[in-house]
Protein backbone atom coordinates (compact mmCIF):
# COMPACT_ATOMS: atom_id res chain seq x y z
CA UNK A 1 0.00 0.00 0.00
CA UNK A 2 0.87 3.21 -0.88
CA UNK A 3 1.72 6.10 1.22
CA UNK A 4 -0.81 7.92 -0.68
CA UNK A 5 -3.01 5.05 0.20
CA UNK A 6 -2.66 4.71 3.58
CA UNK A 7 -3.12 9.00 3.85
CA UNK A 8 -6.90 8.25 2.16
CA UNK A 9 -7.55 6.23 4.47
CA UNK A 10 -6.42 8.79 7.29
CA UNK A 11 -8.73 11.30 5.53
CA UNK A 12 -11.94 8.90 6.14
CA UNK A 13 -11.46 8.58 10.05
CA UNK A 14 -14.01 10.51 12.17
CA UNK A 15 -11.77 13.80 11.89
CA UNK A 16 -10.92 17.04 9.45
CA UNK A 17 -8.47 16.24 6.86
CA UNK A 18 -4.93 16.37 8.21
CA UNK A 19 -6.28 17.59 11.83
CA UNK A 20 -3.89 15.43 13.47
CA UNK A 21 -0.68 17.32 12.20
CA UNK A 22 2.42 15.43 11.88
CA UNK A 23 0.81 12.61 13.73
CA UNK A 24 -0.43 11.87 10.51
CA UNK A 25 2.82 11.89 8.89
CA UNK A 26 4.38 9.87 11.40
CA UNK A 27 1.69 7.29 11.32
CA UNK A 28 1.85 7.37 7.70
CA UNK A 29 5.42 6.53 7.39
CA UNK A 30 4.95 3.99 10.25
CA UNK A 31 2.10 2.20 8.58
CA UNK A 32 4.21 2.20 5.11
CA UNK A 33 6.98 -0.07 6.47
CA UNK A 34 4.73 -2.22 9.27
CA UNK A 35 1.67 -2.17 7.80
CA UNK A 36 -1.07 -0.44 9.69
CA UNK A 37 -3.53 -3.35 10.91
CA UNK A 38 -3.52 -4.09 14.52
CA UNK A 39 0.33 -2.85 14.77
CA UNK A 40 -0.12 0.13 17.19
CA UNK A 41 1.10 -2.17 20.13
CA UNK A 42 4.01 -3.17 17.51
CA UNK A 43 6.76 -4.60 20.00
CA UNK A 44 10.03 -2.16 20.22
CA UNK A 45 13.50 -2.88 21.64
CA UNK A 46 16.81 -0.97 22.58
CA UNK A 47 19.60 -1.82 21.57
CA UNK A 48 23.19 -0.11 22.70
CA UNK A 49 26.12 0.03 20.68
CA UNK A 50 28.98 0.36 22.94
CA UNK A 51 32.97 1.16 21.43
CA UNK A 52 36.44 3.21 22.19
CA UNK A 53 38.00 5.36 19.92
CA UNK A 54 41.85 6.19 19.95
CA UNK A 55 41.38 9.70 19.52
CA UNK A 56 40.06 10.02 22.91
CA UNK A 57 44.37 9.82 24.08
CA UNK A 58 44.27 13.43 21.99
CA UNK A 59 42.08 14.40 25.32
CA UNK A 60 38.87 15.69 23.14
CA UNK A 61 37.06 14.08 25.98
CA UNK A 62 36.14 15.31 29.63
CA UNK A 63 35.71 11.62 30.49
CA UNK A 64 38.73 9.13 30.84
CA UNK A 65 38.18 5.90 28.46
CA UNK A 66 37.63 3.69 31.18
CA UNK A 67 33.91 4.93 31.50
CA UNK A 68 33.10 3.36 28.56
CA UNK A 69 33.30 0.12 30.25
CA UNK A 70 31.66 1.49 33.38
CA UNK A 71 28.63 2.26 31.67
CA UNK A 72 28.33 -0.75 30.21
CA UNK A 73 28.64 -2.56 33.54
CA UNK A 74 25.63 -0.05 34.51
CA UNK A 75 23.79 -0.54 31.76
CA UNK A 76 24.05 -4.29 32.50
CA UNK A 77 22.75 -3.66 35.88
CA UNK A 78 19.46 -1.55 34.89
CA UNK A 79 21.13 1.57 36.15
CA UNK A 80 21.26 3.85 33.88
CA UNK A 81 18.83 6.50 32.07
CA UNK A 82 18.05 4.51 28.97
CA UNK A 83 17.19 1.51 31.59
CA UNK A 84 14.86 4.19 33.48
CA UNK A 85 12.88 5.47 30.36
CA UNK A 86 12.95 1.51 29.13
CA UNK A 87 11.63 0.20 32.14
CA UNK A 88 9.01 2.21 32.34
CA UNK A 89 7.68 1.69 28.83
CA UNK A 90 8.12 -1.85 29.15
CA UNK A 91 11.18 -2.09 26.17
CA UNK A 92 13.69 -4.72 26.70
CA UNK A 93 17.28 -3.20 26.43
CA UNK A 94 20.34 -5.34 24.83
CA UNK A 95 24.26 -3.95 25.03
CA UNK A 96 26.68 -4.92 22.33
CA UNK A 97 30.32 -4.55 22.75
CA UNK A 98 31.57 -3.40 19.61
CA UNK A 99 35.31 -2.66 20.67
CA UNK A 100 35.67 -1.76 24.58
CA UNK A 101 39.18 -0.96 25.76
CA UNK A 102 38.40 -2.18 29.14
CA UNK A 103 34.96 -4.40 28.72
CA UNK A 104 33.55 -4.84 32.51
CA UNK A 105 33.73 -8.20 34.66
CA UNK A 106 30.89 -10.56 34.63
CA UNK A 107 29.36 -9.76 30.84
CA UNK A 108 27.61 -13.20 30.00
CA UNK A 109 24.85 -10.71 29.39
CA UNK A 110 27.06 -8.74 27.04
CA UNK A 111 26.73 -9.68 23.49
CA UNK A 112 30.28 -9.96 22.00
CA UNK A 113 30.62 -8.17 18.49
CA UNK A 114 33.99 -7.34 19.06
CA UNK A 115 36.39 -5.73 16.85
CA UNK A 116 39.38 -4.61 19.22
CA UNK A 117 40.49 -2.60 21.70
CA UNK A 118 39.05 0.42 20.40
CA UNK A 119 39.75 2.04 17.31
CA UNK A 120 43.31 3.56 16.76
CA UNK A 121 43.62 7.48 16.76
CA UNK A 122 42.38 8.57 13.67
CA UNK A 123 44.30 12.33 13.96
CA UNK A 124 47.27 9.92 13.46
CA UNK A 125 46.09 7.47 10.90
CA UNK A 126 43.57 5.33 10.09
CA UNK A 127 40.63 4.54 12.49
CA UNK A 128 40.81 1.24 11.31
CA UNK A 129 41.73 -1.20 8.31
CA UNK A 130 39.16 -1.19 5.64
CA UNK A 131 38.07 -5.01 6.59
CA UNK A 132 37.42 -4.29 9.66
CA UNK A 133 34.96 -1.46 8.54
CA UNK A 134 33.32 -3.93 5.87
CA UNK A 135 33.20 -6.58 9.07
CA UNK A 136 31.43 -3.71 11.18
CA UNK A 137 28.41 -2.67 8.47
CA UNK A 138 28.31 -6.98 7.57
CA UNK A 139 28.09 -8.29 11.45
CA UNK A 140 25.48 -5.04 12.37
CA UNK A 141 23.37 -6.00 9.26
CA UNK A 142 23.33 -9.30 10.41
CA UNK A 143 22.22 -8.17 14.12
CA UNK A 144 19.26 -5.97 12.29
CA UNK A 145 17.55 -8.51 10.47
CA UNK A 146 17.32 -10.78 12.89
CA UNK A 147 16.62 -8.51 15.67
CA UNK A 148 13.66 -9.12 17.36
CA UNK A 149 10.24 -7.06 17.48
CA UNK A 150 9.23 -4.37 15.00
CA UNK A 151 10.44 -1.22 16.34
CA UNK A 152 14.06 -1.30 16.09
CA UNK A 153 15.96 1.53 18.80
CA UNK A 154 19.09 2.36 18.44
CA UNK A 155 21.53 4.00 20.94
CA UNK A 156 25.29 4.09 21.84
CA UNK A 157 27.93 4.38 24.02
CA UNK A 158 31.89 5.41 23.61
CA UNK A 159 33.93 7.97 25.52
CA UNK A 160 35.10 10.01 22.51
CA UNK A 161 32.53 9.19 20.13
CA UNK A 162 31.15 12.69 19.27
CA UNK A 163 34.58 13.45 18.05
CA UNK A 164 34.26 10.27 15.30
CA UNK A 165 30.69 11.28 14.68
CA UNK A 166 31.88 14.70 14.10
CA UNK A 167 34.49 13.37 11.66
CA UNK A 168 32.02 10.99 9.83
CA UNK A 169 29.73 13.62 8.98
CA UNK A 170 32.08 16.30 8.04
CA UNK A 171 33.52 13.99 5.56
CA UNK A 172 29.98 12.77 4.06
CA UNK A 173 28.22 15.86 4.27
CA UNK A 174 30.53 18.38 3.49
CA UNK A 175 29.82 20.28 6.20
CA UNK A 176 32.66 22.59 8.19
CA UNK A 177 34.11 20.84 11.15
CA UNK A 178 33.48 23.72 13.17
CA UNK A 179 29.46 23.84 12.68
CA UNK A 180 29.43 20.05 13.72
CA UNK A 181 32.21 20.34 16.76
CA UNK A 182 30.58 19.79 20.15
CA UNK A 183 30.86 20.12 24.14
CA UNK A 184 30.35 16.34 24.08
CA UNK A 185 30.07 15.49 28.20
CA UNK A 186 30.75 18.58 28.69
CA UNK A 187 33.87 20.36 27.76
CA UNK A 188 34.84 23.89 28.50
CA UNK A 189 35.70 26.66 26.17
CA UNK A 190 39.03 25.64 25.95
CA UNK A 191 38.93 22.27 25.67
CA UNK A 192 36.33 22.92 23.01
CA UNK A 193 38.73 24.76 21.15
CA UNK A 194 41.41 22.11 21.55
CA UNK A 195 38.57 19.54 20.42
CA UNK A 196 38.77 21.17 17.30
CA UNK A 197 42.10 21.47 16.44
CA UNK A 198 42.40 17.95 17.24
CA UNK A 199 39.61 16.80 14.69
CA UNK A 200 40.20 19.51 11.72
CA UNK A 201 44.23 17.60 12.68
CA UNK A 202 42.26 14.63 11.92
CA UNK A 203 40.27 15.57 9.06
CA UNK A 204 42.72 17.09 6.82
CA UNK A 205 44.45 13.60 6.70
CA UNK A 206 42.23 12.36 3.52
CA UNK A 207 40.06 13.86 0.78
CA UNK A 208 37.09 12.74 -0.42
CA UNK A 209 35.92 9.32 0.46
CA UNK A 210 33.50 6.66 -0.29
CA UNK A 211 31.33 5.49 2.27
CA UNK A 212 33.41 2.12 4.21
CA UNK A 213 36.34 4.73 3.11
CA UNK A 214 34.80 7.24 5.66
CA UNK A 215 34.44 4.36 8.53
CA UNK A 216 37.65 3.02 7.64
CA UNK A 217 39.80 6.19 8.09
CA UNK A 218 37.82 8.07 10.86
CA UNK A 219 34.61 6.57 12.21
CA UNK A 220 34.15 3.79 15.07
CA UNK A 221 33.19 0.16 15.61
CA UNK A 222 29.97 1.16 17.36
CA UNK A 223 29.02 3.71 14.42
CA UNK A 224 29.55 1.13 11.78
CA UNK A 225 28.20 -1.62 12.87
CA UNK A 226 24.95 0.47 14.22
CA UNK A 227 24.82 1.56 10.76
CA UNK A 228 24.83 -2.10 9.56
CA UNK A 229 21.85 -3.08 12.28
CA UNK A 230 19.87 0.04 10.63
CA UNK A 231 20.51 -1.36 7.26
CA UNK A 232 19.49 -4.64 8.35
CA UNK A 233 16.45 -3.64 10.29
CA UNK A 234 15.06 -1.41 7.47
CA UNK A 235 15.43 -4.66 4.92
CA UNK A 236 13.67 -6.79 7.65
CA UNK A 237 10.74 -4.51 7.63
CA UNK A 238 11.25 -3.27 11.08
CA UNK A 239 10.93 0.73 11.76
CA UNK A 240 14.48 2.57 12.66
CA UNK A 241 14.23 4.90 15.39
CA UNK A 242 16.91 7.11 15.41
CA UNK A 243 18.97 8.61 18.88
CA UNK A 244 20.87 11.53 19.18
CA UNK A 245 23.90 12.65 17.14
CA UNK A 246 26.22 9.48 17.11
CA UNK A 247 23.42 7.04 16.34
CA UNK A 248 22.31 9.69 13.35
CA UNK A 249 25.72 9.77 12.14
CA UNK A 250 25.11 6.11 11.83
CA UNK A 251 22.13 7.09 10.24
CA UNK A 252 23.91 8.79 7.65
CA UNK A 253 26.29 6.60 7.08
CA UNK A 254 23.84 3.66 6.38
CA UNK A 255 22.06 6.03 3.96
CA UNK A 256 25.23 6.71 2.03
CA UNK A 257 25.45 2.98 1.81
CA UNK A 258 22.13 2.26 0.94
CA UNK A 259 19.87 4.83 0.55
CA UNK A 260 16.67 2.92 0.85
CA UNK A 261 17.19 2.45 3.73
CA UNK A 262 16.82 6.01 5.03
CA UNK A 263 12.43 5.16 4.12
CA UNK A 264 12.63 3.24 7.72
CA UNK A 265 14.24 5.87 9.56
CA UNK A 266 12.40 7.79 12.24
CA UNK A 267 14.34 10.59 13.27
CA UNK A 268 13.43 10.80 17.23
CA UNK A 269 14.68 14.18 18.50
CA UNK A 270 17.30 17.28 17.57
CA UNK A 271 19.78 16.94 20.53
CA UNK A 272 21.80 19.88 22.52
CA UNK A 273 24.29 19.31 20.18
CA UNK A 274 25.04 21.74 17.16
CA UNK A 275 26.26 19.09 14.96
CA UNK A 276 23.34 17.40 15.40
CA UNK A 277 21.37 20.26 14.28
CA UNK A 278 23.28 20.56 11.62
CA UNK A 279 23.45 16.70 10.46
CA UNK A 280 19.35 17.00 10.45
CA UNK A 281 19.48 20.23 8.69
CA UNK A 282 21.16 18.52 5.79
CA UNK A 283 19.49 15.12 6.03
CA UNK A 284 16.30 17.47 5.59
CA UNK A 285 15.02 15.40 8.59
CA UNK A 286 12.33 16.68 10.99
CA UNK A 287 12.79 14.90 14.35
CA UNK A 288 9.71 14.32 16.68
CA UNK A 289 11.06 16.00 19.41
CA UNK A 290 13.50 18.67 20.82
CA UNK A 291 14.17 18.77 24.43
CA UNK A 292 17.63 19.76 24.33
CA UNK A 293 18.74 16.29 25.69
CA UNK A 294 22.30 15.62 24.73
CA UNK A 295 22.71 11.84 27.15
CA UNK A 296 22.68 9.40 24.01
CA UNK A 297 22.26 5.85 24.81
CA UNK A 298 19.15 5.77 22.74
CA UNK A 299 16.55 7.82 25.84
CA UNK A 300 15.58 9.87 22.85
CA UNK A 301 14.27 6.94 20.72
CA UNK A 302 12.78 5.48 23.90
CA UNK A 303 10.69 8.70 23.86
CA UNK A 304 9.93 8.52 20.59
CA UNK A 305 7.90 5.21 20.91
CA UNK A 306 4.59 5.83 22.18
CA UNK A 307 4.32 8.72 19.55
CA UNK A 308 4.85 5.94 16.92
CA UNK A 309 2.38 3.45 18.60
CA UNK A 310 0.09 6.34 19.14
CA UNK A 311 0.12 7.62 15.18
CA UNK A 312 0.12 3.68 14.62
CA UNK A 313 -3.80 3.83 16.60
CA UNK A 314 -5.08 6.16 14.41
CA UNK A 315 -6.01 3.80 11.67
CA UNK A 316 -8.14 2.04 14.23
CA UNK A 317 -10.50 4.71 14.07
CA UNK A 318 -13.96 4.99 12.62
CA UNK A 319 -14.42 5.83 9.02
CA UNK A 320 -17.51 8.31 8.47
CA UNK A 321 -19.80 5.86 7.08
CA UNK A 322 -18.56 3.37 10.29
CA UNK A 323 -19.28 5.57 12.48
CA UNK A 324 -22.67 7.06 10.89
CA UNK A 325 -20.86 10.80 11.02
CA UNK A 326 -21.91 12.68 8.03
CA UNK A 327 -18.44 14.18 6.16
CA UNK A 328 -17.20 17.84 5.46
CA UNK A 329 -19.75 19.18 2.98
CA UNK A 330 -18.01 20.39 -0.62
CA UNK A 331 -18.89 24.15 -0.72
CA UNK A 332 -19.49 25.24 -4.54
CA UNK A 333 -17.44 28.63 -5.32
Amino acid sequence: MTKADLQSILDDKTKPVGSLGRLEKLAVQAASVLGHEQTEEAAATLTIFAGDHGIAANGVSAFPQEVTGQMVANFLAGGAGANAIANTLGIPVTVVDCGIATPPSGRSALVNMRLGEGTADSAKGPAMTSDCARRAVDQGRRYGVDLAGKIACFGEMGIANTSAATLVVHKLSGLEIAKLVGRGTGLDDAALSHKQEVLECAAKRTGQLAPLEVLAEVGGFEIGTMAGAMIGAAEAGKLVVVDGFIATSSAALARAIEPASAEAFVYAHRSAEQGHRALLEWLEADPLLDFDMRLGEGTGALLAVPMIHSALSLFSMASFSQAGVSGAETVAS
